[in-house]
C-alpha cells in the first residue's frame, strides 16, 4: 500500500528536554490514523515536524513521497492542517477567510468562489459567509477552520485536538465531514488526547509517551495485549461491602456512580464469584455487564501511569 505519511527517525529538543526521540511511523493513504498521548507527550512537537512548522533535529519527514525539509512548499501543498487552536482571522467574514485560504494555495478566483460556495454548504454556513468572525460560536469557528484547511482538497489532513471544547452539534458535524473525506480518499492523521474518540475513529493508533513511541496498532489489538483489562459493571441493592469482592483475580475495584467495576484476569470466576456472594448476603443484583479490554486500559499501562 502507497505510504501518505512517513517520518523517519524524527527528534527534537529544546534545551536540555528532549521533546521527541527517534519517531518512526508510516500512515498508508487513505488511512485514518490516530496519534495518541497524554499532555507533553510530544504529539504537538510531532505533528509540527511531520507538518514542517518546525525543523527536526534529525530525521526527515515525507508527504505524499514529498522530503519536508527538501521541498517544504511542496509538501505542504499536500497537506491541510488544522491546529488546535486554529490559523483564521476573526476580522475577516468566513468567505473572506476561505478565499484568503485559497490565495495562499495558489487558487484562481473562479477556483475559489467554487469551492468556498461547497464548503459553506458543507459545513451548514451559507447564510453566515458574509459574517465577521467574531460574532461565530467556538463550534462554528472550527468549522471555517476546517473548511481554509481543505479548500485546496490536500489529499492529507492534519487534524490536532479538532473537537476539543465544542458543542455537541458542532462536535457531531466535524466528524461526520473528516469521515466523509477519509471514505473519499483523503488520508487522516488525529492527534488526540479522546480515547474514546480515537476507538471509533481510527483504523491504527500510535500512542507516545514522553517523546518515545511505545505503541502503534489497531485499536482492538492493543485493547487484547492486556487480558488482564476484561471487567464486569454492576449495580446492586441492599447492604454490601466492596472489599467482599477482593480475591487473587481481582485486580481493581472502582465506583462510578451508582456502579462499580471490578477489574479481572479470571471473568468467568469473578461472575460466579458475585453471584455467590449475592445469594450469600442477601443482596439483589439489578444490572451487570462485561467488558472486554479498553483502549484506556491499555493506554494507561503502555504509559507507565498504574497505580
Amino acid at each position: 500500500m502507497p505510504t501518505a505519511v512517513e517520518a523517519d527517525g524524527l527528534s527534537k529538543t529544546f534545551g536540555e528536554v528532549e521533546a521527541v526521540s527517534d519517531v518512526s511511523l508510516e500512515v498508508e493513504k487513505g488511512e485514518f490514523f490516530g496519534f495518541l498521548g497524554p499532555n507533553g507527550a510530544g504529539k504537538t512537537t510531532t505533528i509540527r515536524m511531520l507538518t514542517g512548522l518546525i525543523t527536526p533535529d534529525s530525521g526527515k519527514t515525507l508527504i505524499e513521497g514529498i522530503n519536508s525539509q527538501k521541498d517544504p512548499i511542496g509538501a505542504k501543498m499536500k497537506m491541510g492542517v488544522i491546529p488546535e487552536f486554529g490559523n483564521i482571522y476573526e476580522d475577516l467574514t468566513a468567505l473572506e477567510n476561505l478565499h484568503l485560504a485559497g490565495k495562499f494555495y495558489g487558487m484562481d478566483k473562479k477556483e475559489r468562489e467554487k469551492r468556498a460556495s461547497e464548503i459553506l454548504k458543507m459545513m451548514k454556513l451559507e447564510e453566515r459567509g458574509q459574517d465577521i468572525l467574531q460574532n461565530f460560536s467556538k463550534g462554528m469557528k472550527q468549522r471555517v477552520n476546517i473548511g481554509c484547511a481543505i479548500i485546496h482538497e490536500p489529499p492529507v489532513l492534519f487534524l490536532d485536538e479538532p473537537t476539543s471544547g465544542l458543542d455537541v452539534q458542532s462536535r457531531r458535524l466535524v466528524i461526520r465531514l473528516i469521515q466523509k473525506m477519509q471514505k473519499e480518499g483523503t488520508t487522516i492523521f488525529l492527534t488526540t488526547h479522546d480515547i474514546k474518540e480515537a476507538n471509533e475513529l481510527c483504523e491504527r493508533v500510535g500512542i507516545i509517551h514522553e517523546g518515545e513511541l511505545v505503541a502503534i496498532d489497531r485499536p482492538e489489538k492493543l485493547r487484547n495485549t492486556f487480558d488482564k483489562t476484561q471487567s464486569i459493571e454492576f449495580s446492586i441493592e441492599g447492604d454490601f461491602s466492596p472489599e467482599s469482592l477482593k480475591n487473587d483475580h481481582v485486580n481493581k475495584i472502582e465506583r462510578s456512580g451508582d456502579k462499580l467495576k471490578i477489574f479481572t484476569d479470571d471473568l468467568d470466576a469473578s461472575v460466579k464469584n458475585l453471584v455467590k456472594l449475592s445469594q450469600e448476603n442477601g443482596f439483589k443484583i439489578i444490572s451487570l455487564r462485561t467488558c472486554g479490554p479498553s483502549l484506556e486500559e491499555a493506554f494507561v499501562r503502555l504509559t507507565g501511569d498504574m497505580e
